[in-house]
């Protein structure tokens, strides 16, 4: 009697502990197999098929409350774990942020097949790791996508010409690849209701920007240390919500004194350009500052902000003057 008795407590607490796992099966299947195709990390050690996968006890997974699917995978910070990117992914529906970030020898193209499959997903970092081939042209059926950081891998190729089809995008993040070629008059049709951060500074872009960049209404425009050439001026407004403007380290032309601020801008480096003029309106309104490099005239004006740049702001041009550069004649 005492023997039954035990065996039916065992049998009671294992029927009780399958139905306090919080982890949905086809997630908790999908996750294993993920371990597996990246040669199963000791970073992963704690995806063990006999716990529970969103209690937080495995490492980088969250679950929704709601319906106990997986929400967030975050990977990062691994030297040893050396893959492919896994193609098990597309098996998990729910998932809303993907973040592999910082694993040097995670390689390969970015397969756009299961990743679009994602439908949910809100948040997608691939950074920091060996990955290369061409960044693909991800479909507007991940409508829900809203950042998009590719930075600091070995990504080659033109950029993604269809981005802008994605409604909701608005944090575009490509630098330090390689990236080739110029940027898509697409690229001005973004929907500016999400203000679209565009960072692809540190590439091998070049070409002129196009004209259609001047409908984009972007909160922070990053291309510096590239090969663009010609005008930039598009890029400002008076009417925009831009903060920040960073252009330096390329072969811009166009004239500096004609371009109208946004009342939000805190911070513009244009050095190390071709740009010529006077310096804007506005200017000494200005927290961050460097025009240094440039073909620039005329007097720096007093004021605003002006007393917290030194001369490395405003040297090597062709006859700007006043305070901190010597006096006007």
């Amino acid at each position: 009697m005492a023997t039954k008795l035990f065996l039916l407590m065992i049998l009671l607490s294992h029927v009780a502990s399958s139905f306090s796992e919080w982890c949905h099966p086809q997630d908790k299947m999908a996750l294993l197999q993920i371990k597996k195709e990246l040669n199963n990390p000791t970073i992963l050690s704690s995806w063990k098929p006999n716990t529970d996968c969103c209690k937080m006890n495995w490492y980088g997974v969250t679950c929704f409350h709601s319906n106990n699917r997986v929400r967030d995978l975050i990977i990062s910070n691994d030297n040893k774990l050396t893959a492919k990117f896994p193609l098990s992914i597309d098996n998990l529906p729910y998932l809303e942020s993907l973040f592999f970030d910082h694993l040097p020898n995670l390689t390969g193209p970015i397969p756009i097949e299961p990743i679009s499959k994602l439908l949910k997903l809100r948040t997608l970092t691939i950074s920091s790791t060996g990955m290369s081939g061409p960044i693909p042209n991800f479909p507007a059926q991940m409508k829900h996508l809203y950042n998009l950081d590719l930075s600091s891998n070995y990504f080659s190729g033109t950029l993604p010409y269809s981005l802008y089809k994605l409604p909701k995008l608005g944090s575009i993040f490509f630098y330090n690849n390689s990236l080739t070629g110029s940027i898509p008059p697409s690229y001005g049709y973004f929907n500016n209701k999400n203000l679209p951060s565009l960072l692809l500074s540190h590439n091998q872009l070049s070409g002129k920007l196009p004209i259609s960049l001047a409908r984009l209404n972007t909160t922070v425009i990053e291309l510096s240390h590239n090969k663009f050439e010609g005008d930039a001026s598009m890029l400002f407004g008076s009417n925009k919500a831009t903060r920040e403007i960073y252009l330096s380290q390329n072969l811009f032309t166009f004239d500096l004194g004609k371009v109208e601020l946004s009342k939000t801008m805190t911070t513009l480096d244009v050095s190390h350009n071709q740009i010529y003029g006077k310096l804007p309106v506005g200017i000494e309104n200005i927290l961050s500052l460097n025009v240094s490099y440039n073909n620039l005239c005329g007097k720096i004006p007093k004021g605003g902000n002006m007393h917290l740049f030194g001369v490395n702001s405003f040297f090597h041009n062709k006859c700007l003057c006043g305070s901190p550069l010597s006096n006007c004649k």
